[in-house]
């Protein structure tokens, strides 16, 4: 049967210790951030900071202690995530091994690989990337045409990755493959976790219209890859990627991009009446998105599968982001001065070259509205 449905949740009794503690450590390191840096955060890797975080036990927060982790609730990590994105903090050298890739090898990873990539990642010291869009098959996964082929020791990997968030600082890449050529389009499909410094791939960066390096071309040329490297079952790798992209889609992260450029618009502009109307309109949309996304946590949480809430709240956060700075655009009109080195300015002109892309990562739009008609049975 179809489902869709949003639940109260329940605040843990630690939240406003987990607040306090991570506004310490905000304080404590933000002299050095850039105003405009803020925006997108996760994507904004500090090194440094991820260690401090590490140190501080808010990487791999709900993980099995013997493997690093610290078995917290899942909604305290989600209130140390909210925190740190609201802060604009520089969280995205260890975002993707936290959020995606520590919870699969959980799952579906052998012992080896826990214990051999977990600590590492739970310290803030392992940074992981996702091998999933290709060119030709951008968010249509089923269109992957990277193969591995099986050999007596493992696999040979050959083919091309791109927009692949934070390859060029990576220690391991877990790449969707086909192991199995000919099957069906979602089937013969297989995860390889690999390591960046394998002979035979090269990286190349995708420099975008800001200028910043976030994403990346990966190519495989011969990749000799041992048989430890399979997580999961051989050609299990759709129903694997699918559910992580349900860690992917729902966070904070979803809604939480332009934050800081409504910070900045209250803190300079707010006293506005007329920016003030935005300031509420702005205010309310933030209200429903936290609370559709701390619903779809508590699912998480729970076990449950949420694959249609977390698209909605992709595709809904991802609209509300690229609307925000239009709207701030919009109100500020054009005595604003737009060339300033102000806060507002700088992360204004910044969003609105970047933004149209939030919408890209995790599933373009129309991956989403597919999802989300499928399984409310619309299709």
């Amino acid at each position: 049967m179809p489902s869709f449905a949003i639940h109260p949740f329940a605040t843990p009794d630690t939240a406003s210790a987990l607040r306090q503690q991570v506004r310490d450590i905000v304080a404590d390191c933000e002299a050095d951030w850039d105003a405009a840096d803020r925006a997108n955060s996760w994507s904004v890797a500090d090194p440094g900071f991820s260690r401090r975080l590490g140190q501080e036990g808010l990487v791999g927060m709900i993980w099995p202690k013997r493997y690093g982790g610290h078995e917290r609730d899942p909604l305290e990590r989600y209130i140390v995530l909210e925190e740190l994105l609201a802060a604009g903090a520089p969280v995205g050298a260890h975002w993707i091994a936290d959020r995606q890739t520590g919870p699969l090898l959980l799952r579906y990873g052998t012992e080896e690989q826990r214990e051999e990539y977990l600590p590492g990642m739970a310290k803030g010291e392992t940074y992981a990337c996702i091998g999933l869009s290709e060119p030709g098959a951008g968010s249509d996964l089923a269109g992957v045409k990277t193969s591995a082929r099986k050999t007596d020791t493992g696999w040979i990997v050959n083919g091309q990755k791109v927009w692949t968030s934070g390859a060029h600082r990576a220690h391991a890449i877990l790449a969707l493959v086909r192991t199995e050529p000919g099957t069906e389009r979602q089937a013969g499909l297989s995860q390889l976790l690999i390591d960046m410094d394998t002979p035979g791939i090269t990286v190349r960066p995708i420099v975008n219209l800001a200028g910043q390096h976030d994403f990346n071309e990966i190519f495989f040329e011969e990749v000799e890859v041992p048989a430890t490297a399979l997580v999961g079952e051989e050609g299990n790798g759709w129903k694997q990627v699918t559910a992580e992209l349900a860690l992917e889609r729902s966070g904070p992260e979803r809604y939480l991009s332009s934050y800081a450029l409504f910070r900045y618009l209250i803190a300079e502009q707010g006293n506005d009446p007329t920016v003030q109307s935005v300031i509420g309109q702005l205010t309310a949309e933030l209200w429903t998105l936290r609370q559709m996304s701390m619903s779809t946590a508590a699912k998480l949480a729970n076990g449950e599968d949420p694959v249609v809430e977390a698209a909605i709240v992709k595709d809904l956060g991802n609209s509300y982001e690229q609307d925000v700075p239009t709207a701030i655009q919009a109100v500020l009109g054009g005595d604003f001065d737009s060339a300033s080195d102000s806060a507002l300015a700088r992360t204004l002109a910044l969003l609105v070259q970047t933004a149209p892309s939030f919408s890209l990562r995790g599933g373009t739009r129309e991956i989403l509205r597919g999802i989300i008609a499928r399984g409310l049975g619309l299709r």
